[in-house]
C-alpha cells in the first residue's frame, strides 16, 4: 500500500478544524502539521488534533510535508500559495483560489516552474446529489440543458459572525465568497463558460454588526452586495445566477436546470448531499436517488460533509500520476468568470471567457468508496 501524502496546514481559523476532524476519513493523505502566523492559534489546533505546530518557514522547510493546505484569507491566497510551490510542495487552497486571473496564472507557471500542482476547494460538488444531477444530464434525462438558475441570497453575515468586515472589502462579497460552489457546480455539470454579463448594486454603504463584543460597529461596504449575472456557456445553455446579501427571505429554488424534455432542481451546492428531482415534460416531480457514499449523513446527524474528498483525490492522483478533479484549470476558469462577473457589472459590457477547462471527471459510487478508508 502507498504510504499516505504527508500535508501540512497554513492558517488555523475554523475551517481549519473541519480539515483535520475528516481527514481520517479519506485515504491518500494524512495531515502532519499546522502553522498560523499567530503561533498561539496554531499550538491549539495542534493539541486539540495531535499534529506538530510549526511556524510556516518550519512547515515549508519539513521534508515529511510533499502537500500544503492553504487556509489563509483569500487577500492572501496568492502569496502563501506562491510560497508552498517555491518550496517545491504542491498547495492546496480554499475558496476562492486567487482573486485575479493573473494571479492564477502566475501562480500556475511557479507551479510548473517546480513540477508540482495546484489544488483548489470547494469539492462539493464530488457530493452524492451534485454528482447524481450530472450523470442524469449526461443521460439525457431531461434532454438537452437550454436554461436555468442558480440563486444564493440572505441578509448577510454580520447578524452572526464577529469579524464579517472581509465579506463587505474587495475580494469578498457574495460572487468570491460563495459563487464558487456555485459555478463550480454548473461548469461540471454542464461545461466550460463562454460569456457573462451582470448588473450589480448594494442596498447600503455601512452594514451594523449585531452580535458579539463589536455589536453596534458600522462597518464599510466596498463590494457589491448584490449581483445579477447571465452565463453563456459553450454548450449552449444560459443561467440566471442571482446572488445577494440584501435579501431577508426568498422561496427561489436554489438551482434548476431546464431541458427539452424536463427540469430538473438541484440543492445546495454548498453541501455535498441534498435531494434531486426531475420532471419529464408536463409529467410528475420525480425524486432521484443512488446508492452514493457521500450522500450519508455524518455530521449533526442529517448533513453529509466529505470536506477533503478533493484533497484526497488530488494526493491520490499525484501518487498515480493522473489528473485531479479539483485542478488547477478548472479553478483558473471559475476565477475569471466570478471576476468577469464583477467587472461586467462596472463596465456594463458582455466580457467573453479567455480560458477554458474540461469538466472533471466523474466520481460515481465507486470511485467515491475508492477515496475513503
Amino acid at each position: 500500500m502507498t504510504k499516505p501524502m504527508g500535508v501540512g496546514i497554513i492558517g488555523c481559523g475554523n475551517i481549519s478544524a473541519a480539515y483535520l476532524q475528516l481527514a481520517p476519513m479519506f485515504k491518500g493523505y494524512e495531515i502532519l502539521s499546522v502553522a498560523d502566523i499567530n503561533m498561539e492559534n496554531a499550538t491549539a489546533r495542534a493539541k486539540e488534533f495531535g499534529v506538530r505546530a510549526e511556524t510556516v518557514e518550519e512547515l515549508l522547510s519539513a521534508n515529511d510535508v510533499d502537500l500544503v493546505i492553504n487556509l489563509t484569507i483569500p487577500a492572501a491566497h496568492v502569496e502563501v500559495s506562491r510560497a508552498i510551490l517555491e518550496a517545491g510542495k504542491h498547495v492546496y487552497s480554499e475558496k476562492p483560489f486567487v482573486l485575479s486571473l493573473a494571479e492564477a496564472q502566475e501562480l500556475g507557471a511557479v507551479a510548473q516552474a517546480n513540477n508540482v500542482r495546484i489544488g483548489s476547494a470547494p469539492d462539493t460538488f464530488m457530493g452524492a446529489s451534485h454528482q447524481l444531477a450530472r450523470n442524469l444530464v449526461d443521460s439525457g434525462a431531461i434532454g438537452a440543458v437550454t436554461s436555468g438558475t442558480a440563486v444564493v441570497m440572505s441578509s448577510g453575515m454580520e447578524d452572526w459572525h464577529p469579524n464579517p468586515d472581509f465579506f463587505f472589502l474587495n475580494g469578498g462579497g457574495p460572487i468570491l465568497d460563495l459563487g464558487p460552489y456555485y459555478i463550480c457546480n454548473l461548469v461540471q455539470i454542464l461545461g466550460p463558460v463562454k460569456k457573462v454579463t451582470s448588473f450589480t448594486g448594494s442596498a447600503s454603504a455601512t452594514r451594523t454588526i449585531a452580535n458579539g463584543p463589536r455589536n453596534g460597529e458600522i462597518i464599510p461596504v466596498e463590494t457589491p452586495t448584490t449581483i445579477h449575472a447571465l452565463l453563456s456557456f459553450e454548450n449552449g445553455a444560459i443561467i440566471t445566477l442571482l446572488a445577494s446579501w440584501d435579501v431577508w427571505a426568498s422561496t427561489h429554488p436554489i438551482m434548476e436546470l431546464y431541458g427539452t424534455e424536463g427540469t430538473m432542481n438541484v440543492p445546495d451546492p454548498n453541501f455535498f448531499g441534498g435531494i434531486v428531482t426531475v420532471t419529464e415534460r408536463a409529467g410528475d416531480l420525480v425524486e432521484k436517488t443512488w446508492d452514493h457514499p457521500f450522500a450519508i449523513p455524518n455530521f449533526e446527524e442529517t448533513q453529509a460533509n466529505y470536506r477533503g474528498a478533493g484533497l484526497a483525490d488530488m494526493a491520490l492522483s499525484v501518487s498515480a500520476n493522473t489528473p485531479h478533479r479539483c485542478n488547477e484549470a478548472f479553478a483558473t476558469h471559475v476565477v475569471e468568470v466570478m471576476t468577469a462577473v464583477l467587472e461586467a457589472g462596472e463596465t456594463g459590457e458582455v466580457m467573453t471567457m479567455t480560458t477554458t477547462c474540461e469538466r472533471p471527471d466523474v466520481l460515481g459510487p465507486d470511485q467515491a468508496r475508492a477515496l475513503l478508508v
